[in-house]
Parts: structure tokens; sequence; C-alpha cells
């Protein structure tokens, strides 16, 4: 082989070794990201926020719809009283 050939079959080597290490590099710190991702316990407070005030949120509208003649009154009773002002 020339010496041509040899030298750029070394390099086409190298290059190809840094590719390959650069990918396994990205892969490795994906996969460190991903897992981290999976274990992080902070989001897991968040969700049981967002629940909570949904479940909040539900009593309300049951309340509301129960209790809606009665708030009525009540409502009717302060505007008449405003309103008498």
């Amino acid at each position: 082989m020339s010496s041509a050939k040899e030298t750029m079959l070394k390099k086409g080597t190298a290059i190809r070794e840094r590719v390959h290490n650069a990918s396994t590099n990205l892969y490795t710190r994906a996969r460190c990201s991903f897992i981290c991702f999976l274990k992080d316990a902070k989001g897991q407070g968040t969700t049981e926020y967002a629940i909570l005030v949904g479940v909040l949120v539900v009593i309300a509208c049951l309340a509301i719809a129960v209790f809606k003649p009665k708030i009525q009154e009540l409502w009717d009773a302060i505007s008449a009283g405003i309103n008498g002002l």
C-alpha cells in the first residue's frame, strides 16, 4: 500500500472512532438524564397538588349545586338590602 492510502485509512479510522465515541457519550448522557428524570420526585408533588385542587373544585361545584336555593335566597336578601340603602 502506498503511504497516501495508509494515511487516508488512519484518518478514516480516527474519524470513525471519534464519531463512535461522540455517539456513545451522547447516548450515555441521554440515558442518564432520562433515568434522573424518572427518579425526580419534584413532579410527584406538583401532581399531588393538581389532584387536590381538582378534588376541591369538584366538591365546591357539588356544594353549589346542592345549596343553590339557599345561596340564591341569601344573595337576594343581600341584594335587596343593598338596593334599600
